[in-house]
């Protein structure tokens, strides 16, 4: 019974430092993460959001810019009607300084899983609408150069996220980004 009970302490004490991992950035400053990005890859929990040209949410982030009111600003370029889009889409800050409110096909939630503000952000957008619950994210590059580590760190943090999520795009893909 004491192992049990041992096992089950360490199960929780290593179950919660697996949380710690996946929890948005905290005092994220949204001053350092204005700017130009490339999306350089992409997941989802549900392929079909990105598996086609004009997927739902198979956006391409071009460039985030705070608000006077401390909302962003993105700028994405998507498929439409056989032509590559810009469209502009605020997320509204909330409480916690990673996380976001967007009204985009529904409303959703967007949080950022981590970033070094030079280099990376891993974000991602959750439909929290049931019974269609679903999590697409990206990781955002400063530049197109492919960063094998940087990939690696991502796909491990999609691996702590609750919902089981496949990768689909990746930088070998970037040549068939939507760019305006």
């Amino acid at each position: 019974m004491k192992c049990l009970l041992l096992a089950l302490g360490l199960a929780l004490t290593c179950g919660i430092q697996g949380i710690d991992v996946s929890q948005t950035v905290q005092n994220m400053d949204l001053q350092k993460v204005a700017g130009m990005w490339h999306s350089m890859a992409m997941a989802a929990s549900d392929i079909s959001l990105l598996d086609a040209e004009n997927a739902p949410l198979r956006v391409y982030v071009q460039e985030l810019r705070p608000t006077p009111e401390d909302n962003l600003e993105i700028i994405l370029s998507k498929w439409e009607d056989g032509r590559c889009a810009e469209q502009k889409v605020v997320a509204e800050k909330t409480e916690v300084p990673a996380e976001f409110k967007i009204s985009y096909l529904e409303e959703n939630e967007v949080f950022v899983l981590d970033t070094d503000y030079e280099n990376y952000l891993f974000f991602c957008m959750e439909n929290t609408d049931a019974p269609e619950q679903s999590l697409v994210c990206q990781y955002l590059a400063r530049t197109l150069k492919v960063d094998n580590e940087v990939m690696e760190k991502f796909d491990r943090a999609l691996k702590t996220l609750p919902m089981h999520i496949q990768l689909f795009f990746n930088p070998t893909q970037v040549e068939e980004q939507c760019h305006i």
